[in-house]
């Protein structure tokens, strides 16, 4: 207990005389040791270091994980030492509720076949973006959180040790200075009647405050040398920084192109005509678009119009007393389009190129196919005015 009591004693003694040396430093009423020219290069490097590791990896977690709460969640879960527990991505998310409502819906109607394949396709997307959150956390995020709680708090700590032996050296230099100083004025003033001369024990006193200040020097320096290394390793971190960078570069690279091969697979299944939105093909003449025998109860697809058609082709009645399919025979289920015939706009149509035309709603326009000819489009012509048109957009007449 005595010996805890002193020490706790002389450490507050140090302390507090340390705490003296550096507010006379501040206020210039004291001499400051300054460190050699390469060691100050070494620490401003190492705070740069330091404050821009800090907010690389602080951006890169707002990148990866945009919810703070998200965020929160895993800081904790990283301070105790426990796996975070596996969260969903919001693409995953939206693809089991696109598979969902297609449940819903109907898997076999063409909105829920869509709802299916979009579906697939964002839990896809989802994935890839979880493997990305994954690799970037493991080889970007990790290396530099090690270099901020490892390697930077023991440079920290060396450099907290340097400061206390180079405050300990200038408190050694200002004693030994006034101890010369004492001495110095006790020989130009002698006293011989005393019983122990004074410069005697002045000069001892020197002598004390000379080897203190060389055991001071001494540890000053082993601790400046040992901050010197650990200031340098701070070029191998920039190394490992560098391949991390690199690592992090690719995984995004590759997160990107997945997403792009995904989204080109999706649009190839939607434009392979299976997803095509179908045309209204109706039997009324011209001069009566708008009246009630116009509309055509069952919509035909353009691979129906263009395909060959069997002599009983079967269309599902619409009528609510009879859900039994009527056969119809070829001649009215199957009009050709070979020939010039008569088709109503649906929608506003912008031309792509010079080889397409430009189409507005509910416009009458003369339509025809050529041998060859990619089934969901047809040659338009208005006036003097000729190009491809989508199928898609028209509404063929009789």
């Amino acid at each position: 207990m005595d010996f805890n009591v002193k020490k706790l004693a002389s450490d507050a003694g140090v302390f507090f005389t340390r705490a003296v040396q550096f507010t006379e430093e501040k206020l210039g009423q004291a001499e400051k040791t300054e460190l050699d020219p390469h060691l100050e290069n070494l620490i401003t490097r190492a705070d740069c270091t330091k404050n821009w590791t800090e907010k690389i990896l602080k951006q890169t977690e707002v990148l990866l994980q945009p919810n703070p709460s998200a965020r929160i969640e895993e800081f904790i879960y990283d301070k105790l030492d426990k796996k975070l527990p596996s969260r969903t991505t919001n693409a995953e998310l939206l693809g089991q509720y696109m598979l969902e409502a297609a449940i819903e819906f109907g898997p076999e109607t063409p909105y829920g076949k869509t709802l299916i394949t979009v579906g697939e396709y964002q839990k896809r997307l989802g994935g890839a973006e979880r493997e990305f959150l994954h690799t970037s956390a493991a080889t970007f995020l990790s290396p530099l959180r090690n270099f901020l709680e490892g390697d930077w708090r023991t440079i920290s700590k060396e450099r907290r040790l340097l400061e206390n032996r180079r405050l300990d050296l200038d408190i050694c230099k200002a004693r030994l200075k006034k101890a010369k100083q004492a001495e110095a004025k006790a020989a130009a003033a002698p006293d011989f009647q005393e019983t122990r001369p004074r410069n005697y024990v002045l000069s001892a006193s020197a002598s004390a405050a000379e080897h203190e200040l060389r055991v001071a020097q001494t540890e000053f320096d082993r601790q400046a040398e040992v901050t010197r290394l650990l200031l340098e390793g701070i070029s191998s971190t920039h190394l490992n920084h560098l391949r991390c960078l690199q690592d992090f570069a690719e995984a995004q690279a590759t997160y990107y192109a997945q997403c792009h091969h995904y989204m080109q697979d999706l649009q190839r299944e939607l434009n392979s005509g299976l997803f095509m939105v179908p045309i209204r093909l109706c039997a009324n003449a011209v001069s009566a678009p708008h009246s009630s025998a116009s509309v055509c109860p069952n919509p035909v697809s353009p691979a129906f119009l263009s395909g060959p058609a069997s002599s009983g082709a079967t269309i599902p009645s619409s009528s609510s007393s009879s859900q039994k399919p009527v056969t119809l025979a070829m001649e009215q289920s199957q009009l050709p389009i070979t020939g010039a015939r008569k088709a109503r706009v649906l929608y506003d149509y912008d031309a792509h190129d010079t080889s397409e035309l430009s189409l507005l709603a509910d416009e009458l326009i003369t339509v025809y196919t050529v041998p060859g000819m990619d089934p969901d489009w047809l040659i338009g012509e208005r006036g003097n005015e000729k190009g491809k048109v989508p199928v898609t957009y028209l509404e063929l007449l009789s």
